[in-house]
């Protein structure tokens, strides 16, 4: 990896149902550094896309009466169509049915077995067809897949095995040389406390399996599904043809959900280790989305939709851009990366109108009525800067790139919210519709020039979490989107536009009323 570069992915999704907010949450949370990263000056390569291969796959193509070619296309582009309207930058969509990636796929089973790291043997033990997933009896729970809960069938057949096993001290020593490699500390030790209990070799074929890749050597095996998915981060990153794309953006950060960390740091750095190729530079395992403290499924209907949500604000006065980016609010700030979180609708009317509409919204509505009223619509010019609004902006900024690299979404989110705290109270405090009152022009502009440079400022601070609302704001305030979205904008006070008048707004965030 280049220095000032940043790669980052989501995992792969199924292609068997439209996306929820468990697939939201991880592909947000990815769209917020990258575009965070890209506006404090990285390169960024944001990958993102589908999995589109295996016997899950099939049987929900014909479930639905669909040739399993017309199944993947339809859902891959419900998964498109998804991101769009969540304001998702990805630079990379990528199908698992792609020739460049299949055509990846099998030069690194082909590498692995020429260099005698696959081999073949006998498979015999459980598998689980929902989750794609092999399982040794000690690792069921009560006789069922240890993931999903659901039963798993037995089967043995002659397979390729991929000597994981080999990599196991190799593995080990960069996870307790490497502190940050997985986060949270919390999966950090279950990844530690599972690859010291001991590694078995990975089976990788799947016998007579027609919806799948072809090992290259064996054409009646098709590569299991897992090792198909996980090489997607290489294809994405040019490997092996394109060196200049590799060698700038490898090696990657995963944003995982917590149920696929060990294929992520378990297994996928194994196969990279064999290959020569530096691990993933860091593994994130965020927690799931509960409703009443349930994992959300299909069977209980309790899957909450993140496109649904948005149009229950709409349905409330919202405009749409505004009701995306409060969607994207609430999933970033209700609970810290890495720990669980129990929607109700409540909790997300609560987050909207206490954080968006009581504070943000109001800051910024109530601040262009004053200039409205008192000052022509005109934004001040200059001012004498208030040092405790700059302190506070400046403090943000000091350690803004190490808390978004480490994916410290909340702490962000509480300081600038503390931010916007201030400049309410310092308007409380001020009062500068009284000193407009009392002809006292001058000390009237030095206030109101400072709090929409706070306004501005604010703005961009949201804007990878919320770019919409951000862009409408610094448009407001008359400011320049493009030189306006980079770190250095954020140095200084006093980058408004000279002499703007400010356009009629409304308000951005209408209170819902429970």
């Amino acid at each position: 990896m280049k220095e000032g570069t940043f790669y980052v992915t989501t995992p792969i999704y199924y292609v068997n149902a439209s996306p929820h907010i468990g697939h939201a949450y991880t592909t947000i949370t990815a769209d917020v550094i990258s575009r965070f990263k890209r506006m404090w000056g990285y390169k960024v390569l944001f990958s993102t896309g589908t999995d589109e291969h295996g016997q899950k796959i099939l049987e929900s193509a014909k479930a639905q009466n669909r040739d399993p070619k017309e199944h993947v296309d339809m859902y891959s582009q419900v998964f498109k169509d998804t991101w769009k309207k969540l304001h998702i930058s990805y630079d990379e969509f990528i199908r698992t049915t792609e020739p460049r990636h299949e055509k990846v796929v099998q030069y690194i089973i082909n590498k692995l077995y020429e260099q005698g790291d696959i081999y073949k043997g006998v498979y015999e033990g459980w598998y689980c067809v929902p989750c794609e997933t092999f399982y040794q009896a000690d690792e069921l729970v009560n006789g069922n897949c240890p993931n999903c809960g659901r039963p798993v069938i037995w089967n043995k057949e002659d397979d390729y095995f991929f000597r994981m096993s080999k990599y196991q001290d190799k593995l080990l020593e960069h996870i307790e040389k490497n502190p940050d490699f997985v986060q949270p500390q919390t999966r950090r030790q279950e990844l530690l406390n599972r690859v010291k209990e001991g590694m078995r070799d990975l089976c990788i074929s799947r016998k007579g399996l027609t919806w799948g890749i072809p090992i290259p050597f064996a054409e009646e095996y098709s590569i299991y599904v897992w090792v198909d998915a996980l090489i997607n981060y290489l294809t994405v990153a040019g490997y092996p043809d394109d060196r200049e794309k590799f060698e700038t953006f490898w090696p990657a950060v995963h944003l995982v959900g917590k149920d696929i960390l060990w294929f992520h740091a378990g297994i996928w750095p194994c196969i990279l280790l064999a290959l020569g190729i530096d691990v993933p530079r860091k593994v994130f395992a965020h927690g799931f989305w509960t409703v009443k403290k349930e994992k959300m499924s299909k069977s209980k209907g309790n899957i909450i939709d993140p496109v649904q949500m948005a149009n229950s604000l709409v349905d409330k006065g919202f405009d749409w851009d505004i009701a995306i980016d409060a969607v994207r609010y609430f999933l970033m700030r209700e609970v810290p990366l890495g720990l669980d979180g129990e929607y109700s609708d409540e909790s997300f009317i609560h987050r909207v109108n206490s954080d968006l509409a009581n504070d943000l919204g109001n800051l910024f509505f109530r601040s262009v009525g004053i200039i409205n009223r008192y000052g022509d619509g005109i934004i001040p010019n200059t001012g004498n800067a208030e040092n405790e609004l700059l302190n506070i902006k400046d403090s943000i900024i000091k350690g803004l790139d190490e808390y978004m690299t480490n994916f410290e979404y909340t702490k962000v989110l509480s300081d600038i919210w503390d931010f916007i705290g201030a400049v309410n109270k310092y308007l409380d405090q001020k009062s500068p519709w009284s000193l407009a009152r009392d002809g006292k022009r001058e000390e009237f502009d030095s206030i109101m020039f400072n709090v929409f440079e706070s306004i501005r400022n604010i703005a961009i601070l949201i804007y990878p979490f919320m770019p919409k609302v951000s862009e409408y704001l610094l448009s407001s305030l008359g400011v320049e989107l493009e030189s306006s979205l980079k770190r250095e904008a954020l140095e200084g006070w006093g980058k408004l536009k000279q002499d703007w008048k400010i356009p009629e707004v409304k308000p951005l965030f209408p209170r819902i009323e429970v």
